[in-house]
């Protein structure tokens, strides 16, 4: 959307309401990445004892290969695209794509491919287990991501000093609701769709503050990538690990809670719809 100056909220509300089409349309067509600087308001809070955090990882890594459990993307939060993404958003695509490609800063050289086989999944987790003081749970987006010294050695450095602290996902938007907090006769569908989703949202002092957003739906994952600064602060790095030797027997999946629809098949990169 082009800049434009609005002497008043209900003036911008009436302009995105009657261009909400277009906007929309616009959306769908992009590809959505993290921001270069993250803008989102977020309410100051100490990190509580028991955020989630990869302290003192060097101390477990003893190898040349770490696993690393990262956020990409969590849920009922408003993020600096003005979007809130709501609880279910990757349902479909984590059927679709039981693996996905982990990169640095959305970039797709070789180079900077940090892996291409990771899994994917969702779990429901405390905001104050990502050091957050709001109420309630959110839907995570979380990879679960091998990564080889020799393949790219500047992220496993990162990763293995503890340095990674926010994510992004890479996606496409399949649905999504414009919502406005206003009584206006002409805002009425907008209205409603606010009512019905801004209980959900966890940082409603940054709703509050501009009166309106995006409730996305449906989305498609394309990749997920550690970040400088996230178009969405909540999404850190869960843990750091030597990886653990391969069993030839099979053994019990440990991560049933989190995907339990994961198919079997292997990731499809046609499917990455990259833009030349």
């Amino acid at each position: 959307m082009k800049d434009m100056e609005f002497e008043t909220k209900e003036e911008l509300f009436k302009y995105l309401i009657e261009n909400k089409e277009k906007i929309k349309a616009e959306k769908k067509a992009a590809i959505k990445y993290t921001d270069a600087m993250s803008s989102v308001y977020v309410s100051t809070t100490e990190k509580s004892d028991t955020a989630i955090k990869a302290d003192n990882v060097s101390e477990a890594v003893n190898d040349d290969t770490i696993e690393v459990k990262i956020v990409i993307n969590t849920t009922n939060f408003l993020d600096s695209h003005n979007d809130v993404h709501m609880p279910s958003i990757w349902k479909k695509s984590l059927k679709e794509n039981p693996t996905s490609v982990h990169l640095k800063e959305h970039k797709r050289g070789f180079e900077d491919v940090i892996s291409d086989d990771a899994i994917p999944s969702v779990k429901m987790i405390a905001w104050s287990e990502l050091g957050y003081n709001y109420e309630g749970k959110t839907q995570a987006l979380i990879f679960k991501s091998t990564i080889d010294k020799e393949r790219n050695p500047f992220m496993y450095k990162q990763y293995e000093k503890g340095w990674v602290k926010q994510h992004s996902v890479g996606m496409r938007y399949v649905n999504l609701v414009f919502c406005v907090n206003s009584e206006a006769e002409w805002a009425k569908e907008e209205k409603e769709n606010w009512d019905t989703y801004y209980p959900s949202v966890a940082n409603k002092e940054a709703v509050d503050e501009i009166g309106h957003f995006w409730a996305v739906t449906e989305a498609k994952f394309i990749e997920g990538s550690a970040v400088v600064f996230g178009s969405n602060s909540a999404t850190p790095t869960m843990s750091v690990k030597s990886k653990e030797p391969s069993s030839t027997q099979s053994e019990p999946d440990n991560t049933k809670e989190i995907n339990e629809d994961k198919p079997s098949n292997v990731f499809d990169f046609n499917k990455l719809n990259f833009i030349n």
